[in-house]
């Protein structure tokens, strides 16, 4: 069993919880009560107890913060700033989150469970230097010119997509409210932003941030509220331009649905995976079980590139197997405010059940549990470090994307076996190689039907390496330059060319 460091399955705070600011919708620069005046309830998931009540954005709040993106993008200034003034603002912006690092974490924490001094420590970092990297990029996008056939010449130009609806997922909050905000700020759009329901904390306080680092009224709007509304209202509205989804294929799905019976809008698609690791006899086994452990255990499961299926070629399972079920049960869970925790509790009631259901599948089907399988503790969503062994690829939890900190072990001989299975899969996000031999390694990246493929190492990200999905994992590239282009028309102008000496 897991070790824990929860009492009674009591969690304390290990750091002074902040004290909640920012509840209402953010429209056009101000903090506004929903039009129906609901509110819904943020559930802390290491107490079970509600943190805070949240104004509930539905489709009438979608259509006023619509109406302020659209007025701010046709007659605001921000369009219309040279890219140069537009990354001044978001390096102030950037300082100003940089600053308030510790309450942004604090915020994570209490609605969904990360691990605060990993917050501190990686995730709140990378979305400042998300910030810097398109204010970097804010002027330095261009057109191109072009020699036409016969007595003409053309130029393109970029221009902003307009008011852009970007719908985040609540596993990585704040760094995933700036990998899509910054790039679709630096490229001169505006945008209504809705926050998963269980983390709408962080969003709304950055959007105060941003107010107070001069981003004009009406170029982000912040409406937190349900898929099935507020996500609803913004994938089919007929006055906004372009979306970008990252969550479930179920949920991807339906906004692309919604997209094409609206307006025809371009949609960008992050979605879920179920991604392979591929582990060969020349591999060191302490490390391959480090990067195993690792990569379903981050985040306990939940991020859509976990190694959740883990093959291993036969002349060092056995001693694989040994070396992962040593260290799951060295996994530490508890309080996410404790640094010595690796593993908080679930982010809700209903992942925690999800995840839980998926275990009794396990067990059912006639796979073998190795380690955990239960709860931790009798208060919070914590979940032990779980790992079935002698899964099949036809067993719902090596199907399903189960987004908790449940691995399926499996033996393999051959690498055209290895490609096979690995590719036996509607998802395909990321994958992992672990082995000493170029050729494998070289033969594998290329057979892998994957948008990331790492190789001795895993969930290595940054900002200018393109991230996105094949088959159902979506469509569409996260960072890099691919970011930024996606938020652009390409509009093509031609003239003739008069009396010139050349074509």
């Amino acid at each position: 069993m897991a070790s824990s460091h929860l009492s009674n399955g009591e969690a304390k705070s290990f750091v002074e919880i902040p004290t909640i600011k920012f509840t209402k919708l953010f429209i056009n620069g101000n903090f506004v009560d929903s039009i129906s005046g609901k509110t819904f309830e943020s559930i802390d998931p290491r107490t079970e107890e509600v943190a805070a009540r949240i104004a509930e954005g539905t489709k009438e709040d979608v259509d006023v913060a619509v109406k302020a993106a659209r007025d701010a993008f046709d007659f605001g200034p921000w369009p219309r700033l040279p890219g140069a003034e537009r990354a001044k603002i978001m390096m102030k912006w950037a300082d100003m989150v940089e600053e308030n690092m510790e309450q942004i974490a604090a915020l994570d924490t209490i609605e969904c469970g990360k691990l605060y001094h990993w917050s501190k420590a990686a995730e709140i970092p990378q979305a400042v230097a998300a910030l810097w990297y398109y204010a970097g990029a804010a002027d330095k996008v261009h057109g191109d010119v072009l020699k036409m056939n016969k007595e003409f010449q053309a130029y393109t130009l970029l221009e902003p997509i307009g008011v852009v609806g970007l719908i985040i997922p609540w596993n990585f909050p704040t760094f995933m409210f700036f990998s899509k905000v910054a790039p679709c700020i630096a490229a001169g759009c505006t945008m209504v932003l809705k926050p998963a329901e269980q983390t709408s904390l962080s969003a709304l306080f950055c959007a105060h941030l941003a107010k107070l680092a001069g981003v004009p009224d009406g170029v982000l709007n912040v409406v937190p509220g349900f898929g099935s509304t507020a996500g609803a209202a913004i994938s089919s509205h007929m006055d906004i331009d372009a979306v970008s989804f990252t969550g479930s294929t179920v949920v991807g799905r339906e906004v692309m649905k919604a997209a094409a019976m609206s307006n025809l809008k371009p949609v960008t698609l992050e979605l879920g995976g179920k991604s392979p690791l591929i582990i060969f006899n020349d591999a060191d086994v302490d490390k391959a079980a480090e990067l195993a452990i690792g990569g379903i255990m981050f985040n306990k499961g939940e991020i859509c590139v976990a190694g959740s299926r883990v093959y291993v070629q036969e002349g060092i399972y056995n001693e694989f197997e040994k070396k992962l079920v040593e260290k799951a049960k060295a996994w530490v869970l508890g309080d996410p405010f404790d640094p010595k925790v690796h593993q908080g509790p679930q982010v809700d009631k209903k992942q925690f059940e999800k995840v839980i259901s998926y275990i009794e599948h396990g067990k059912r089907e006639g796979a073998t549990l190795l380690t955990g399988g239960k709860r931790m503790g009798n208060k919070g969503y914590y979940i032990e470090p779980t790992i079935f062994a002698n899964v099949n690829e036809d067993m719902l939890i090596a199907q399903d994307e189960i987004f908790g900190p449940v691995l399926c072990l499996m033996k393999f001989r051959t690498m055209e076996e290895a490609i096979e299975r690995a590719n036996k899969s509607r998802y395909g996000l990321a994958a992992g190689l672990v082995t000493k031999n170029l050729d494998i390694a070289n033969t594998m990246s290329r057979s892998i039907k994957a948008g990331t493929i790492w190789i001795n190492c895993y969930l290595v990200f940054s900002l200018d390496c393109p991230y996105g999905g094949y088959k159902m994992s979506g469509f569409g590239r996260e960072f890099g330059m691919e970011a930024i282009h996606k938020y652009f028309q390409i509009k093509s102008v031609i003239t003739p060319i008069y009396n010139s000496p050349w074509l």
